[in-house]
């Protein structure tokens, strides 16, 4: 798994997923619609073979996008 096969938006979420932001949360910040993080979403679990957030959530600390 490489962070290389995400978009930098992709990757944004990722991050937002990692730090325990809802998806309504991470529409407000970064100016998209829920349904619009619901797509990134679908695609993020896709690209990495990833069922869930918390496995989402792993992946951007087993791969240093989010610090503890």
């Amino acid at each position: 798994m490489s962070k290389c096969n995400l978009t930098p938006r992709e990757i944004e979420i990722v991050k937002n997923i990692a730090n325990g932001d809802r998806n309504k949360d991470i529409a407000r910040k970064l100016y998209i619609s829920e349904k619009t993080v619901r797509n990134h979403i679908t695609d993020i679990h896709y690209k990495l073979s990833l069922e869930n957030r918390v496995q989402v959530a792993a992946y951007a600390f087993r791969n240093r996008l989010v610090d503890i």
